[in-house]
């Protein structure tokens, strides 16, 4: 290991002080970055992943194919300097937080056969994030009209 003085390291990185340091990406902010790189793509036919559903969950989770929208995702500088490990289900499901039945409904051959445009699945990641947003809200929206509901009830 070569040691270096933080002057020598200054010469070729920006090195910021931990406070300048932007924040972590919530889910919505990284599967938004993977729709992007997705957009950049255009057209471009990406592959699917093969019967995703019938496999063991831990086969599942080592799932990778070249040229998936997972590759394009994993070749995104931002994306892997968030955090993103690889392109394989389990390294998808840990960095986006999304579950594996979402990305069944984005990837799977069974959805869009052998292969997609790129394009098409930035709507599916977008659509993914878009829901999840909805969902969120509700259940928050849901849990404090139970709460008053319950309160009212205590009350009279």
């Amino acid at each position: 290991m070569e040691h270096k003085t933080l002057n020598e390291i200054r010469k070729v990185a920006d090195i910021l002080p931990a406070w300048l340091n932007p924040r972590p990406l919530s889910k919505y902010e990284r599967l938004d970055l993977w729709a992007g790189a997705l957009e950049r793509q255009g057209a471009q036919r990406l592959n699917t992943l093969f019967q995703i559903e019938y496999l063991s969950p831990g086969e599942r989770e080592l799932l990778r194919v070249d040229d998936s929208p997972l590759t394009v995702a994993f070749g995104d500088p931002r994306l892997r300097a968030e955090g993103l490990a690889g392109d394989t289900i389990g390294d998808a499901v840990a960095f986006f937080q999304v579950s594996e039945m979402e990305l069944h409904d984005i990837l799977c051959f069974c959805h869009h056969g052998g292969t997609m445009a790129a394009d098409a699945a930035a709507a599916r990641v977008r659509a993914a994030a878009v829901y999840g947003r909805r969902r969120a809200r509700a259940m928050v929206v849901g849990a404090l009209i139970a709460a008053s509901v319950g309160i009212g009830t205590l009350i009279v």
